[in-house]
């Protein structure tokens, strides 16, 4: 009896279930390659990828005959030894969501049966003389190919991931203008605010985080910060001198539709209005709130913008960013120091546009998108910390801040600049038709971009580290 299109049937299945891992709950759900402490997690991915991607390429293609099916039980022990490892890892570094777990419970269950079918083939294929005979299995053979190209891929990414995060060493102390602050955090489990509590717990500093998942956040952090699920648990006596408000779901992404809009909305309005309740009622308010928000407030069309400088609501990126400022700013009703940072695009290693822009050059796939000719206002993820303790440390500072560096270039000057640092070719271009046909609306944010200037850092004389690009990529690439 063949049991081969039994076997190749369980193995699609089980390439489309572990694609649907790797995407929702790797990259989407809990942004695995942008968390430190998955390093060691990331690793035995990308081992166990490439050896899933031999396994699906070498069934789809080949009869192992003899003892060739020595070398193919290998690979499968290898990687049946890498995912119990990877398991026991998991339970100590991270909490998994319900669904990962019963999605990792069916994979455990599809590879067992896909491998028992195996082991029935074993004895027929072992009777055949010693080599590799060429098989052809129609379409399974090619969709396995596919899976196989896209596991390796997968893998290589979080190769890469694991190799950035190996190379993030503990940044300098945060000059916030005290040596013990207490700081009230929303968001703080995102790109901007994991680096910022990493950085005040490591000085010192007390951080309390507002958390969906308080016990994720914990472990993340190691237990170092305090973490609450709202702010209604906490006391009306219990005293913070720093509110910051970098809570909201990314807007690069999913298309905006109106069930897209009302999640972006919600994800900012909601813990701001948290945050207010607690300033409201605190019994000592906060000295100063720091607001995030985005250089999207300007309209994506807008050139050499200042702080003072007035802005229309052009697009839904503009709006959301002008409700979520104009409702933060209620906190200067109760006499507290309100800074609204408007960022560029964050580059870092850990999280953000950049990660995958950067993955993407390497693997020699460097693009432009559209005309080019939209501007990219970026900043460092060092010195967007750097502007946060400035803003917390100088009263001078209120209102709006371009939380920019002081070049900013066209996206075309930007791959290009990438692309030299890397050594990698930008040959790739993306129309931008073709990119508003498929993301709708969304795509205004990557086919267009604001020219924004830092000008309040620059009248205040904020240092910056990084004030050129090419000085910004050649310490992240």
């Amino acid at each position: 009896m063949d049991l081969l299109p039994t076997l190749l049937t369980l193995l699609i299945m089980q390439a489309l279930m572990g694609a649907f891992d790797t995407i929702y709950h790797h990259e989407l759900t809990v942004a695995l390659p942008a968390q430190p402490s998955a390093r060691i997690e990331l690793k035995i991915h990308a081992v166990r990828s490439v050896l899933y991607g031999a396994i699906f390429f070498g069934l789809a293609w080949f009869v192992f005959g003899g003892w060739w099916m020595v070398l193919l039980w290998a690979v499968i022990a290898t990687e049946v030894v890498l995912t119990l490892i990877d398991f026991l890892i998991e339970d100590h570094t991270r909490v998994l969501p319900q669904s990962e777990r019963v999605l990792h419970t069916l994979l455990a269950i599809g590879g067992g049966a896909a491998f028992t079918v195996l082991a029935l083939q074993t004895p027929a294929w072992w009777a055949l003389p010693n080599g590799l005979a060429q098989a052809d299995y129609g379409w399974q053979s090619w969709f396995l190919t596919l899976a196989a190209a896209g596991v390796t891929v997968s893998g290589v990414r979080d190769a890469l991931a694991a190799q950035a995060l190996a190379r993030i060493r503990p940044g300098a102390p945060l000059d916030v203008g005290a040596a013990h602050l207490k700081f009230l955090i929303a968001g703080g489990t995102g790109f901007i605010g994991a680096a910022l509590t990493q950085r005040l717990s490591a000085a010192g500093h007390e951080v309390t985080l507002v958390a969906r998942n308080p016990l994720r956040a914990a472990l993340r952090f190691g237990g170092t910060v305090r973490c609450v699920p709202t702010t209604a648990t906490l006391s009306p006596a219990e005293y913070f001198d720093v509110v910051v408000n970098l809570a909201g779901a990314p807007v690069v992404g999913l298309p905006w539709t109106r069930a897209r809009k009302a999640v972006l909305l919600a994800s900012r309005l909601g813990p701001t209005e948290d945050l207010l309740r607690y300033a409201e009622r605190a019994l000592q308010r906060p000295q100063v709130w720091i607001q995030a928000s985005a250089t999207g407030f300007y309209g994506q069309t807008a050139t050499n913008i200042n702080e003072s400088d007035t802005a229309r609501i052009t697009d839904f990126a503009s709006e959301l960013c002008h409700r979520w400022e104009t409702r933060a700013e209620s906190c200067t009703a109760l006499g507290i120091r309100y800074v609204a940072l408007r960022f560029g695009l964050v580059m870092g290693r850990t999280g953000g546009s950049f990660p995958p822009l950067l993955l993407g050059l390497k693997l020699g796939a460097g693009s432009v998108i559209g005309s080019g000719r939209q501007f990219v206002s970026w900043i460092h993820i060092e010195d967007a910390l750097g502007v946060m303790a400035h803003a917390i440390r100088d009263a001078r500072i209120e209102g709006p801040v371009n939380a920019v560096a002081p070049e900013s270039v066209s996206y075309e000057a930007f791959m290009r600049e990438a692309g030299a640092v890397t050594h990698r070719p930008v040959w790739l271009r993306i129309p931008e038709r073709a990119l508003r046909g498929l993301l709708g609306e969304m795509a205004i944010m990557l086919v267009e971009g604001p020219c924004v200037l830092p000008g309040k850092l620059r009248t205040l004389h904020h240092e910056f580290r990084y004030r050129t690009l090419r000085s910004a990529l050649t310490d992240l690439a």
